[in-house]
């Protein structure tokens, strides 16, 4: 009794009929082209030109930012970091710019912080004044006279 399945494996000798795809590799012009062409779409056609690239957003947004980082189409731009941003590596921050981004984050945090603080304390104060109109009122009564 043998439990064969109608499936071929590779060992079989049976072919993937698709070929392993290969990455899409775009030059900075045509990144650039795009990123300006998304930028300057009304918003209702922006995604088909999305479609008709075969892009995704995110490539957008990662070619804006290296864009306005000063990596595409900038020949004053170091050349390590445009390579690594076209073979899809991020480039490593300086310690002064990890920093600066903890500092920012931080300071974010604290202003908020400050600020529920405030609210905090402008509340208590409306409480505080309320609970002493009423105090005074009471005080100012007269308790009812029994007969």
């Amino acid at each position: 009794m043998s439990t064969s399945s109608g499936k071929q494996s590779a060992s079989d000798g049976g072919a993937d009929p698709a070929p392993k795809p290969s990455r899409r590799v775009f030059s900075s012009e045509y990144k650039l082209a795009m990123v300006a062409e998304y930028e300057n779409a009304p918003n209702g056609e922006k995604g088909a030109i999305l479609r008709r690239e075969g892009l995704y957003s995110s490539h957008i947004i990662e070619w804006a930012r290296a864009r306005d980082g000063g990596l595409l189409g900038n020949p004053g731009g170091r050349k390590e970091d445009a390579a690594s941003l076209a073979a899809g590596q991020r480039v490593k921050k300086s310690a002064e710019q990890l920093e600066l981004e903890k500092l920012r984050r931080q300071n974010e945090k604290l202003q908020a912080d400050l600020k529920k603080t405030r609210m905090a304390l402008d509340i208590m104060g409306k409480a505080h004044a309320l609970l002493e109109e009423l105090s005074e009122s009471a005080d100012n009564d007269s308790p009812p006279k029994r007969f």
